[in-house]
């Protein structure tokens, strides 16, 4: 079983954005050292208590400090952006660190109503064309528009020896459809999603046309994990990132994730109840015996080629510590 790392790189309670960036780092290196496969890093805009608004500026931070991990966006918000300036970013970078690098593609917004607007014009138009902007962006990587395009005329200079690899990430069936139609990998986002996710991956397999990029399907499946030496250490540090997502959502939580002090004396309402019993059953949280359980079994439900885990704490310490009871249970 692979297993990777998507760091939406959180600022915690009582820290500043410039630590929350370095323990993103930190995270990367730490995660190279441990033997996972590659390291993502989220796009958002002005998401409370997430730092990272442009995760190119970060892949080249962390590149020139890493060594053989892949890297990669997770996602890059296509709708927001020209395709030929993200191919000439993501070229740069495999330039920089050749045969390491990925770029994610979603269409997301990342961020609230108003920062979508002030990103891009018309965002539900760019996202109807997400389909078309996928294609030109391609095209732009292998740099085989027919000759008669007027993009033939123009490279996303530097070409690098070794392109980018392309992922699809989302959550739906149109981004499956979307990966099998161009032949590319596809990342699903297991946390994020209550949809059918067996459902998905499986159109996404029979759907596949084999071209350039992929022999075959490539899966993804990113879960939200924690790990710690016992369940009940597990569930103390996974409670304040649950706590975080409910102030989230009433508008609250601006100062980043709370401490374990802060969550446990958080009032809930009888509904925020239900929905923390909700969140605790969504992920996995346990043991490093307990987390390989259920990695393996939603590896051999969704037929995964490739698990991503996503770790939120208040202490950096205690997220690469997951990080690291996980490889040495699963990675051994």
């Amino acid at each position: 079983m692979r297993l990777s790392i998507l760091d939406q790189s959180p600022v915690s309670a009582g820290q500043t954005a410039q630590q929350a960036l370095e323990n993103s780092l930190s995270l990367a290196q730490a995660g190279e050292k441990l033997g996972y496969t590659r390291y993502w890093i989220a796009e958002h805009h002005d998401f409370p208590g997430l730092t990272c608004p442009a995760p190119e500026v970060m892949l080249g931070y962390i590149g020139g400090q890493t060594e053989t991990i892949r890297l990669g966006s997770g996602a890059v918000l296509l709708p927001h952006y020209k395709p030929y300036k993200v191919a000439e970013t993501y070229n740069l970078l495999a330039t920089l660190f050749p045969g390491r690098m990925d770029i994610g593609i979603g269409r997301a917004p990342g961020g609230s109503a108003e920062a979508t607007m002030a990103l891009s014009d018309n965002y539900l138009e760019h996202v109807r064309k997400m389909p078309e902007s996928v294609e030109t962006l391609l095209h732009f990587f292998k740099n085989d528009f027919p000759p008669d395009e007027m993009f033939s005329k123009i490279s996303p200079s530097p070409v690098p020896a070794v392109l980018p690899e392309p992922w699809i990430l989302g959550t739906s069936k149109k981004s499956a459809i979307l990966a099998a139609k161009h032949g590319l990998s596809y990342a699903f986002g297991e946390f994020m999603s209550d949809q059918d996710a067996v459902h998905i991956i499986d159109q996404y397999r029979s759907g596949f046309t084999s071209n350039h990029w992929s022999p075959g399907p490539n899966t993804i499946v990113a879960v939200s994990t924690l790990c710690a030496e016992t369940k009940e250490e597990a569930d103390d540090l996974a409670l304040p990132n649950q706590i975080w997502k409910i102030q989230l959502a009433k508008g609250e939580g601006r100062n980043g994730v709370p401490s374990l002090e802060e969550a446990k004396q958080y009032p809930l309402t009888p509904e925020e109840h239900e929905w923390l019993d909700s969140m605790k059953k969504r992920s996995i949280t346990g043991s490093p015996a307990e987390v390989k359980s259920r990695l393996l079994e939603l590896n051999l439900r969704y037929e995964a080629d490739e698990m991503m885990i996503v770790t939120i704490t208040h202490d950096i310490k205690d997220r690469i510590r997951s990080y690291e009871l996980i490889a040495a249970e699963c990675l051994a």
